[in-house]
């Protein structure tokens, strides 16, 4: 973890308090889930979750080509060409 200084209103830090000691969290861990949320809000995706859509996607969509991995590239030209 890096560890960083943040400034809060009176009125974000009381509030977030409160919401700490009722879900017996600190206040670090809802900042950081707070950063989580405006993260995945601005369409930003870490490497490890790219991988781990790309995995999740491999093999599910079929294009009835049987030769597509070796040649991709003829296939786009004449895809992006008409």
């Amino acid at each position: 973890m890096v560890r960083t200084q943040i400034q809060l209103t009176e009125e974000q830090a009381k509030s977030l308090k409160k919401l700490a000691d009722k879900r017996h969290a600190s206040l670090a861990s809802l900042i950081r889930e707070g950063v989580d949320m405006v993260l995945e809000s601005s369409g930003a995706v870490s490497d490890e979750e790219r991988r781990r859509r790309a995995l999740a996607a491999a093999g599910k969509f079929r294009s009835g080509k049987r030769d597509l991995s070796t040649k991709h590239d003829k296939y786009l030209d004449e895809t992006f060409d008409s």
